[in-house]
Order: C-alpha cells, then sequence, then structure tokens
C-alpha cells in the first residue's frame, strides 16, 4: 500500500513538473503584439439580393418542402397545398431541426420533431409551441419564437430568394480576425 502511495504521489510531482517553466521567466523571450491585423474582415453594410436558391425541376409538389444554401444561409423552400412557394429559415427552433422535413399544409408548416407549426408568410408560431413528443418540457424550458420569412420569385430556371448576402460575413466578423485566424490567437486577447 505504502509502495502504490508513493508511485501516485512520484506521478503527480512529474505531471505538475511538466508544465513549469524550464528557463526562469526573465531569460524567456516575449514578442510584441501588434495590434493591427492586416486581413480584418469588418462589418459591411446589409446587401439585399436574390439569389438562385434551387433549379425549377428541383421545386416540390404542392404539401412539400426541400433545403437549400442561399447566400450562406441555410433556407426551406415550401410550397403551399394552394400551389403557393414560400421561403423561411431552414432550422426549427428550439433544436435546429431541418423545416424542409416538415408536413406543409396551405399557411402553415408543422416541425418535424416536436409539432410547432411556422405561419409561412410571416414565420411566426401557430397554436401551441412544442406540443408533440418531449415537447411538453422543453417548451416551457424555452420561450416561443418564430423563424425568418424572405421573398421569394420564379427567375428563368430558379427559384430564388432574397437574401442579405452580407449577413454570413458580418456575422463571422466578430469571430474571425484573419485567415483561418481565430480571434484572440493575433493578439493573445482570447489566452
Amino acid at each position: 500500500m505504502k509502495f502504490a502511495s508513493v508511485l501516485v504521489a512520484l506521478a503527480c510531482a512529474m505531471s505538475v513538473s511538466a508544465f513549469a517553466p524550464t528557463a526562469p521567466l526573465r531569460a524567456l523571450t516575449t514578442r510584441s503584439v501588434d495590434s493591427k491585423v492586416t486581413m480584418m474582415a469588418g462589418k459591411s453594410a446589409s446587401k439585399l439580393k436574390y439569389v438562385n436558391a434551387i433549379p425549377l425541376s428541383d421545386l416540390p409538389k404542392p404539401g412539400g418542402a426541400v433545403g437549400a444554401v442561399v447566400g450562406g444561409l441555410d433556407v426551406c423552400i415550401a410550397v403551399g397545398t394552394d400551389g403557393l412557394i414560400y421561403a423561411l429559415g431552414g432550422k426549427a427552433p428550439p433544436t435546429g431541426t431541418p423545416l424542409k422535413d416538415g408536413k406543409v399544409g396551405k399557411k402553415t408548416i408543422k416541425d418535424a420533431q416536436y409539432g410547432t407549426e411556422f405561419n409561412l408568410e410571416n414565420g411566426q408560431v401557430e397554436g401551441k409551441w412544442c406540443p408533440g413528443g418531449i415537447g411538453f418540457i422543453v417548451g416551457k424550458l424555452v420561450s416561443a419564437e418564430g423563424v425568418p420569412t424572405y421573398k421569394v420569385k420564379k427567375s428563368g430556371a430558379f427559384i430564388q430568394v432574397e437574401v442579405d448576402v452580407a449577413y454570413k460575413q458580418n456575422y463571422e466578423s466578430n469571430y474571425w480576425r484573419g485567415i483561418l485566424d481565430a480571434q484572440g490567437k493575433t493578439d493573445g486577447g482570447y489566452y
């Protein structure tokens, strides 16, 4: 028993020494930090633009939906049972399940996971929030929220959706300062 205790103590001492500096702190060199970053992403103004989402041949039949990435955004293209085409955010709150898997009605799409119905025109919750499955628990923990909606049109052989093409860049500008450089690595501010 004593031998095992000695081994554990020795292992602890060795693991702690692995993190100790090998030279005196004053002997360590430091680098100067230049706070100016040459590849700063920066925020830009919103740029609303119609972007090709899907070819007309991929448009689902009435009562169906399909997912697409448009301008870096996950979008759900839904066709109501009356044949009208809608575009809305592709992820259903609260867990981000794909809305393309939902059941499309005349004016709503029903989330496949929790059964929440979202209005196709304005993205707001219609009826109960998270009524299905374990949704009754989730619905009490997370407040109801809708999904974004987008303008949609046919253009040539494509369905186009109006999105902010600068959205992804603006979102990522809070996290990225340069090419493949996470915030804080440039100036050590994160560490």
